[in-house]
């Protein structure tokens, strides 16, 4: 829908952003701001009177029932942003999100994140550290080709990155993994604290300034146009010397300049303090993006996050579900939804091009895949995010929804079961079925549904009431799974005190081959991977094994995760300390039965590991 300037009195006043060509593009737009929606005019050149103002983006809300936002990136333009106001959401859930203990993904697995990051709406993803391994390489690559060059229903392709460290091999490999996206990045990184500079690097403040804006050069001679840098451990550097590093990587052609707190030391005011004075005393500040990476070491990443973009960073680095290395990262989720809540009356109108509606289903593709299971009482995605126990709260919902919600669930693409009307059971059809999992933010093909389908039949045959739980462990238990190798297809245990207890096997492979094995163990669960191990010839220990029950009842639906370790290492160097880590693979199942649950998970671990040694 369009507006005339002349008849719509309503949208008035208006406040120029940027009417000028900036010295690195001529705009295509011209951006004006009301006090609730950003605007663009086009065509520039048409008489201001006679022209349509088009709603761009709906971001800034200013109650929590608003409907969710409309998408609009600005154009991108490397070391510019033509909207003073618009954040950029760098998402880094497949490089740093993937360094969390037991997180290995699958290149299958990477490739379907990195699609429902770009349906999210992210400006930039980092895809990995092609240098860790050839399998994080080709990884990369692949996201660059297929990701990179994918545009969403506004136009937009988002950035493909890849990290490296500050030599010419990491940056060569890092170029010629990401060179195939329409719009390739290399983000190289060295660090600059004393601490760090001392005892990691054994190198002094001279040879870091130049080894820092070398590699920037080099990386700008490959033919990458778009060059982030970041000075790691940024927030214990000494200030002044950071201010003369930066400086120099701008002179050498960076176009982001991010500033990480790598160990998450610093307070909200400490971190703002510090975007503040980089952008007050750093030479040629303004022909670049300031950039943040937040870590949570503190439980104040999102904190920081939001104080450093208050301050000037007009990029965040983030991460779906806050996963990362030790305690995490700043979560994406609560970082867009404070700007969303607070950006335009609180933070001067800051906004991103987030489609907030897809929150929920980028949450759960996550939470699945990396095996990392989101807690409870987590922010914005929780499952307790929006449940309301107490009777004061429960009074208060059921007269206005915003005495205790800021958020409305339906903005992150999560629909409120006891509104929806819908109670399933085993009369209820495909149609319903497909009705509640949209509601629950997931969407199906066909294929995906049909099979769930025949497996939620199964399961309501057996309980009066099939639950939104039931519902998410059976998607989990069917969608969110490797490349298949191995695929259970009978299982047959006897168990109990009068003899060994003995497990029957039968695998189906994925030429469709069977293969059947007997073995005893200590128990039913121990004697089905011994007979598994049997058939899959694949040695592993099992550092870590997890039962837990969805529902209340004895009929609850099972859900298990197993993290398990190859015997033959699987290895790839981390980002940050050069180490050479031996890789560990999750698998999660799902089923009334705990002891098919249990085997179920451990073949999808298992899967993972023989994706990866074919791709080797």
């Amino acid at each position: 829908m369009a507006f005339s300037l002349s008849t719509s009195p309503k949208f008035c006043p208006f406040f120029p952003i940027s009417a000028k060509s900036s010295p690195f593009s001529l705009p295509s737009f011209l951006y004006f701001r009301s006090p609730s929606t950003l605007f663009h005019l086009v065509p520039p050149s048409t008489s201001l009177l006679k022209t349509s103002i088009i709603p761009c983006s709906l971001n800034p809300i200013s109650t929590p029932t608003s409907s969710p936002s409309l998408r609009c990136h600005p154009d991108y333009i490397p070391n510019h942003i033509p909207d003073p106001n618009y954040v950029r959401i760098f998402d880094t859930t497949l490089r740093d999100g993937e360094q969390s203990p037991g997180a290995t993904l699958t290149s299958k697995e990477k490739i379907d994140i990195g699609r429902q990051l770009a349906k999210l709406g992210v400006d930039i993803i980092e895809a990995g550290f092609p240098a860790a391994s050839k399998d994080d390489f080709e990884a990369v690559k692949t996201i660059a080709k297929e990701v990179g060059n994918a545009m969403d229903e506004t136009g937009y392709v988002p950035v493909i990155c890849g990290l490296s460290r500050c030599n010419e091999k990491d940056i060569r490999t890092a170029w010629d993994a990401v060179k195939y996206a329409k719009r390739p990045r290399i983000h190289t990184f060295i660090a600059t604290s004393g601490i760090h500079m001392e005892y990691k690097l054994k190198k002094t403040k001279k040879e870091v300034l130049e080894i820092a804006g070398r590699m920037v050069r080099f990386a700008r001679s490959l033919g990458c146009d778009d060059v982030e840098f970041s000075p790691e451990d940024a927030g214990r550097s000494d200030r002044e010397f950071l201010y003369e590093i930066l400086g120099e990587v701008i002179k050498a052609g960076a176009t982001t300049l991010n500033i990480p707190d790598t160990v998450g030391i610093t307070l909200p005011n400490e971190f703002g303090q510090l975007i503040a004075d980089i952008k007050a005393n750093t030479p040629g500040i303004q022909n670049v993006i300031i950039s943040t990476h937040c870590q949570n070491d503190l439980g104040l990443s999102t904190a920081n996050t939001i104080a450093g973009a208050a301050a000037g960073a007009r990029q965040v680095e983030v991460t779906i579900n806050g996963i990362g290395e030790r305690a995490g990262n700043a979560s994406l989720e609560e970082v867009v939804m404070a700007f969303k809540c607070k950006g335009e009356y609180v933070l001067g109108g800051l906004y991103t091009a987030i489609d907030t509606r897809h929150i929920v289903m980028t949450s759960k593709m996550v939470e699945e895949y990396t095996g990392l299971l989101v807690q409870p009482h987590k922010a914005i995605v929780g499952a307790n995010a929006f449940a309301h126990e107490s009777g004061i709260h429960q009074d208060g919902m059921l007269k206005h929804k915003s005495t205790y919600e800021i958020v409305s669930p339906e903005d992150i693409g999560l629909e409120r079961s006891n509104e929806a009307g819908i109670v399933l059971g085993k009369l209820s059809g495909r149609h319903a079925l497909k009705d509640r999992l949209k509601e629950l933010g997931y969407e199906l093909d066909d294929d995906q549904l049909g099979n769930i389908f025949w497996r939620f039949k199964s399961v309501a045959e057996q309980k009066k009431r099939v639950t939104d739980a039931d519902l998410v462990a059976l998607v989990s238990d069917e969608v969110f799974q490797p490349a298949v190798v191995w695929k259970l297809g009978d299982l047959q245990v006897t168990c109990g005190t009068l003899g060994l207890s003995t497990a029957t096997v039968k695998l189906i492979g994925a030429d469709g081959s069977q293969h059947v094995a007997c073995s005893v163990g200590t128990g039913p669960v121990d004697s089905a991977y011994k007979a598994t191990d049997l058939i899959v010839k694949e040695p592993v220990t099992l550092p870590e094994y997890s039962l837990n029950a969805v529902t209340e009842g004895i009929d609850a639906i099972a859900t298990t995760r197993v993290l398990i370790r190859p015997q033959k290492n699987y290895t790839s160097t981390h980002a940050l300390s050069d180490e050479i880590v031996n890789r560990t693979f999750s698998g999660t199942g799902a089923g009334m039965d705990v002891v098919v649950s249990s085997v179920k998970a451990y073949i999808g671990a298992l899967n993972k590991v023989l994706g990866l040694r074919e791709l080797s």
